[in-house]
């Protein structure tokens, strides 16, 4: 493992990154965020003679809860954890029978670094894993899906999370136990969010083009709202309606719901009624990675700079619930103010941080003025206080 500080990086004190109050408010802060420490991993040699291995894919990001360490899963069958404080690689967790993707981090903690919960990608496709990273070790196997996962959602407060396949399933665990609390029979339900209280959970259909909400206490019952999508996609965004669903996300406040696609928009959505808040247009097109749902041509060479890995989604809101952002096509991060005027539906970004290079999936930490970004590695981005 190598970390390449960016060359815009200044010298960090005591090998810490600046130091910015996680009592600032974003709104103050959300200007001055810059790319300041990059992640790079050497893909291995493939020996004398052979051509180079192409760079590692980062398939998914996560935040622990306190905000200390960042997890990662890459499709080199291994999962990284950073040191967010200390801007660095604290450990690696390989996975080399199963490989991992869409890993979250548990709120059980070892030796002070959470357990990890992950699907994967190799054997046993279809199970979901509990792992300590104290030692390595799985604790527990989570079996019943029949197909590729394609989200896991941990609950706000508790070991409840929620596992969604394209086996037209969604199952309701409790991380004490292997066996499933619930199953959901729904067609096309790829992904899945807890809202901030965690009595309510969203399941999102991009087949059905809609978005169910249940009852956590009663998630055995019909859901209690349906939000149909696609009149706001034909009105407003009728090219996109094509493209794919990668992110759905509550904000902290409870009243947003931000659905996030792979295409040049993506959905701001009331979460009390299901209307539409506003278009987030992003003229430059979305990052190039899977939609949920979606795979490859069997054609297709996995170790192609060609082929394309499914992501956790390039778009998140800010801890205060005030803010989107998002990757975009080839550069720059945008950010949309959610309090902006909204012209007929569309809101456009109000800013762009600069950043050469794509970043296929977005991670704001919940403690810290800090967030992540990845591709074919990790990126740190912080406040510069030299622009206050």
């Amino acid at each position: 493992m190598s970390s390449t500080p960016m060359v815009i990086d200044s010298p960090l004190p005591n090998g810490r990154l600046p130091s910015i109050p996680t009592t600032a408010k974003v709104s103050d802060m959300i200007s001055l965020f810059r790319p300041t420490k990059l992640f790079r991993r050497e893909p291995p040699s493939q020996g004398p003679g052979k051509s180079p291995s192409p760079p590692t894919s980062i398939l998914s990001l996560d935040f622990s809860d306190e905000g200390d360490f960042l997890l990662t899963s890459e499709n080199d069958n291994s999962m990284q954890i950073y040191d967010v404080h200390k801007g660095k690689s604290h450990k690696m967790c390989l996975s080399q029978k199963y490989g991992a993707s869409h890993a979250i981090f548990t709120h059980m903690t070892k030796e002070s670094v959470p357990c990890i919960i992950h699907a994967s990608t190799k054997l046993n496709q279809d199970t979901v894993r509990y792992l300590s990273t104290h030692d390595n070790t799985y604790l527990r196997y989570f079996e019943g899906h029949e197909k590729n996962v394609t989200c896991l959602s941990l609950h706000p407060g508790q070991d409840n999370f929620l596992s969604c396949s394209e086996d037209n399933t969604v199952r309701i665990w409790d991380a004490g136990t292997k066996n499933a609390c619930g199953k959901l029979l729904l067609n096309g339900s790829y992904l899945a969010a807890w809202d901030p209280s965690g009595n309510v959970f969203a399941v999102a259909s991009p087949t059905a083009q809609a978005i169910l909400l249940y009852d956590f206490r009663n998630y055995d019952k019909e859901p209690f709202s349906t939000f149909d999508t696609l009149p706001y996609i034909q009105e407003q965004v009728p090219n996109s309606i094509s493209k794919g669903w990668n992110k759905l996300e509550f904000s902290n406040d409870g009243k947003h719901l931000l659905l996030g696609t792979t295409g040049q928009s993506h959905l701001l959505l009331d979460a009390f009624t299901g209307s539409l808040k506003a278009v987030l247009r992003r003229d430059r097109g979305g990052v190039r990675r899977l939609a949920v749902g979606d795979h490859n041509p069997e054609y297709t060479d996995p170790q192609s700079s060609d082929f394309l890995y499914p992501s956790t989604g390039d778009c998140c809101f800010t801890p205060d619930g005030r803010y989107v952002i998002s990757g975009t096509r080839r550069e720059n991060v945008l950010v949309w103010d959610t309090l902006a005027s909204v012209q007929e539906k569309m809101l456009r970004p109000v800013m762009e941080l600069d950043y050469k290079g794509e970043s296929a999936l977005m991670a704001f930490n919940p403690k810290y003025n800090m967030f992540a970004t990845g591709d074919k590695e990790v990126l740190f981005w912080v406040p510069d206080p030299n622009l206050q």
